[in-house]
């Protein structure tokens, strides 16, 4: 029986694998389970996430539990509202997905998501029975305003960005009014585009994963550079004044750097450039398995300030508890500012290698990493230390994930696919 709750809570198209019951259900469940006795709830921009926001309050208020329903407010908005303020958080938000998908995240007081084990007892709860207050024992429901309180943290954490030209691509979804008010208000002067949600068009050719209009906005404007938010803001990519895509890793390069920070966390995915950046500046990389939450386990176990993934789902932990891609791009337009230096020269501080990934669907995952480990064996050999080779399952496809990197494309491509015809050959 698959587990309900994936890398990122529960997930699936709205009212059909996640239903109004369901959503009520995993509040009431989730409410129980942490002992709660107050929340809050956020949602990001899509129609569905007014149904189910209906359905996660009735299943909180059914727990007795006081719940300050926050509206539309990125992921990260919920953590931080989370923290000292609430017993728990949750978010309706399917991040980068389509619009017709939705999702339940859920925070513990701390502002974290929870782990393994909690989930898995929520879920465990769904099926137990159990005493519904009555009378004033049932939970109140009230509207807050959240964004103040959450605007005021993130222009907290940044330096003064006069005379600094960005275009934001807001993926019409909850970025939409907290980050161009953010970078306005440390002094930038803000473009905003894909920032009018009409609860169909969240993420909709847009965003971080259709950066395409963010590139050309940024060079018609000539602005100092883009940054390209995702559904529910909790990652960001950025472009340069040229027009160049900046990635997580590279975000995590800077921030690195401009932080002097010890050591950094990042995931097998990461490119073998960042990993050379970093030795050259004497800065440690440890490495999780893929997802954000994992990056955040190991940042706790090991006291480590700073991780993220290529996807940029960047984590700043002194200042969040999870991925916040509004927060990711004060840090580094501040970096920009207090060095007086443009995003590229920033960047150049780590070299991409050339990257190839393929998806290789296949009957038995396991049957076919061992078929193809040896043409990994000798995709390594051929490389050395100018490239790498990665195979993995992927956690909720029948797919086998092939990942090369190189110094050219062409010799990364030609390995990937003499690896992916052993996963799967004929």
């Amino acid at each position: 029986m698959s587990r309900l709750f994936g890398t990122d809570g529960v997930r699936g198209l709205a009212n059909a694998d996640l239903t109004p019951e369901l959503a009520l259900a995993v509040a009431a469940s989730a409410a129980r389970v942490l002992g709660a006795r107050t929340a809050v709830v956020g949602r990001d921009t899509r129609a569905s996430g007014e149904m189910l926001e209906a359905a996660v309050c009735a299943g909180l208020a059914s727990a007795g539990v006081s719940v300050e329903r926050l509206g539309v407010v990125p992921t990260p908005g919920v953590a931080f509202l989370t923290i000292g303020h609430a017993d728990m958080g949750v978010m309706l938000s399917a991040s980068h997905n389509p619009m017709p998908d939705n999702g339940v995240k859920l925070f513990g007081a701390t502002g974290h998501k929870l782990p393994d084990g909690v989930e898995d007892a929520v879920e465990a709860g769904l099926a137990a029975s159990w005493e519904r207050p009555t009378g004033a024992g049932v939970g109140r429901v009230r509207d807050a305003d959240g964004v103040a309180a959450y605007l005021g943290h993130l222009v907290s954490t940044g330096a003064r960005l006069d005379g600094l030209s960005v275009v934001v691509d807001c993926a019409n979804g909850a970025a939409s009014e907290v980050a161009p008010a953010a970078y306005a208000a440390l002094g930038a002067s803000v473009t905003a585009i894909h920032a009018e949600p009409d609860g169909l068009n969240i993420n909709e050719g847009c965003g971080s994963t259709h950066p395409e209009s963010l590139v050309e906005a940024v060079r018609e404007r000539g602005a100092d550079l883009g940054v390209a938010h995702d559904g529910d803001a909790d990652r960001c990519l950025l472009v340069t004044a040229a027009g160049d895509l900046v990635d997580g890793d590279q975000i995590l390069a800077i921030l690195a750097v401009a932080r002097s920070a010890p050591a950094v966390v990042t995931t097998v995915m990461a490119n073998l450039g960042l990993k050379r950046a970093m030795a050259s500046h004497g800065v440690e990389v440890v490495e999780t398995g893929v997802g954000d939450r994992y990056v955040l386990e190991a940042m706790r176990e090991r006291g480590i300030a700073l991780g993220g993934e290529q996807s940029g789902h960047v984590i700043v932990a002194d200042h969040a508890t999870t991925g916040d891609g509004v927060l990711t791009a004060i840090q580094v337009m501040s970096a920009m500012a207090l060095a007086g230096r443009p995003l590229a020269e920033l960047a150049a501080v780590m070299e991409r290698l050339p990257q190839v990934l393929l998806n290789v669907r296949v009957a038995d995952k396991a049957a076919a990493l061992d078929a193809g480990a040896e043409a990994v064996r000798e995709a390594e050999a051929a490389l050395d230390e100018d490239g790498r080779v990665l195979l993995r399952p992927s956690g909720t496809e029948p797919v086998v994930r092939v990942m090369v990197e190189a110094t050219s494309e062409d010799v990364a491509r030609q390995w990937a696919e003499r690896v992916a015809a052993a996963v799967a050959p004929g």
